[in-house]
């Protein structure tokens, strides 16, 4: 998607810093309510560009289809009614019962909700991703009214293997890379390291940076989530890990790898034309079935310029981005800890297939709620996966305080107090010294230069 930023450029003068606008001589002086920050992107110039078109294809394919969907939806029921030979098992209707709510729920949402800012491959999938977070919300609240173990029994009526208790692997151990005492296999303690979970990292980090689309906070969230896994070793044995494991195998080559790659793959899509026909547009066979695979790629690509130190508003909202990002990841340990779960059972994955779907809609959504003056409500995908990351947390907090609330090391207690009062001390300098002390003082040497 083309960037038309010199098209809302703001005039600047040579003296004055990035976030402030041209001010005439004889104006009043800086505040903070008069400092505008440019956007981003071009807002106003994609708008024009998003009209829809239609060669035949669109009002078939892209159709909510409502009457279809009900009339298959209601036959459904009327199979139940009518020509089902009905159970006895009162766990099992009621099982069925349930699903059947949640799926016409679904239904529903699919059909109509409105479209969100993703189309691709159709609006109706992520209409049914928020209508999914939104029973995944209603879920966390009936759990969080329950007793611990209430909800791990609950969850014997997914999975009857669950509700035992689950050791925790212990990652750390014998830190050697080569055991000099076992020369048949010396590498046996990097060996047990390698799991599933590294591959896990390094596709997950690759789809999380196709969701932030920048290299900063990229980095910032994969390095300080290995400070928190320190942090938090004395309270998760999973957390325990060797420091090659934290700094080379997770943060370099994992991590590192999937952010790099994530982001060539951001810049190769932000640099490829999107140039879209109708099906019935293009002359061969050839054409139509890349047309058809191409329904699975972006329809246009929005380069994520979240510009941090623009204003002090941009500034907190990445520090608390940042702070959810944090929460997502803990989450997974934690809940799988606090009921149970062992990590590869399916339920962690849908969790985190939903994180990523959800996660894409809604950084887009925050990214223009940030940067599009002209959009002034906090968007729906948004709005729900905040609800469900603050319930997880709740969770955690209500089912296990005693080990979320062990005290920190006091070298812990040190580092995080120099990292927060660190923070506290650059924005001070940043938003209020730098932008307005030292730009006042340059202005009344400006004004006294005109003077003489």
């Amino acid at each position: 998607m083309t960037d038309n930023r010199d098209d809302n450029r703001i005039i600047q003068r040579s003296n004055s810093s990035p976030s402030d606008k041209y001010i005439e001589d004889n104006e009043k002086p800086v505040t903070l309510t008069s400092i505008t920050t440019p956007t981003a992107f071009d807002w106003e110039s994609d708008k024009r560009r998003s009209k829809p078109f239609d060669d035949g294809t669109i009002s078939f394919f892209w159709r909510a289809h409502t009457i279809t969907c009900l009339v298959i939806a209601l036959s459904y029921l009327f199979y139940v009614a009518i020509l089902e030979q009905p159970s006895e098992d009162s766990t099992y209707n009621t099982k069925r019962g349930l699903l059947a709510c949640a799926g016409f729920f679904l239904v529903f949402g699919m059909t109509q909700t409105p479209d969100g800012v993703f189309v691709r491959p159709h609006p109706a999938l992520w209409r049914l991703v928020l209508c999914f977070s939104v029973l995944y919300e209603i879920v966390l609240i009936y759990i969080l009214f329950q007793t611990v173990d209430n909800a791990r029994q609950l969850l014997k009526n997914i999975d009857p293997s669950l509700g035992v208790p689950l050791p925790d692997k212990d990652y750390g151990g014998s830190c050697r890379i080569y055991d000099w005492e076992n020369p048949e296999d010396p590498f046996h303690y990097f060996k047990d390291k390698m799991d599933f979970f590294v591959l896990s990292h390094f596709f997950g980090w690759w789809l999380k940076t196709l969701i932030v689309r920048d290299y900063w906070l990229c980095m910032v969230t994969s390095i300080g989530f290995e400070i928190l896994e320190y942090s938090l070793e004395h309270q998760l044995p999973n957390f325990s890990e060797c420091w090659w494991d934290h700094w080379i195998l997770d943060a370099l080559i994992c991590n590192g790898g999937g952010i790099y790659i994530g982001m060539k793959t951001c810049e190769y899509l932000k640099m490829k034309p999107y140039n879209w026909r109708g099906m019935w547009t293009i002359p061969t066979a050839r054409g139509k079935i890349m047309r058809v695979l191409g329904q699975f790629t972006p329809h246009d690509w929005l380069e994520f310029d979240w510009r941090p130190t623009a204003s002090l508003k941009r500034w907190l909202a990445m520090l608390l981005i940042t702070c959810f990002l944090f929460l997502v990841e803990l989450g997974t340990f934690y809940l799988k800890f606090i009921l149970w779960i062992p990590p590869p059972h399916f339920l962690c994955l849908i969790r985190l297939f939903f994180f990523l779907l959800a996660g894409g809609v809604a950084m887009r959504e925050v990214f223009e709620y940030l940067d599009n003056r002209e959009c002034k409500k906090f968007g729906r995908q948004s709005w729900v996966l905040t609800a469900i990351i603050v319930t997880e947390v709740l969770i955690v907090l209500k089912f296990d305080w005693n080990t979320v609330t062990k005290p920190l090391p006091f070298h812990i207690v040190l580092v995080w107090t120099a990292i927060a009062v660190g923070i506290v001390l650059w924005t001070i300098y940043q938003f209020w010294f730098k932008r307005f002390i030292l730009w006042g003082q340059r202005k009344n040497l400006q004004v006294m230069k005109k003077d003489k």
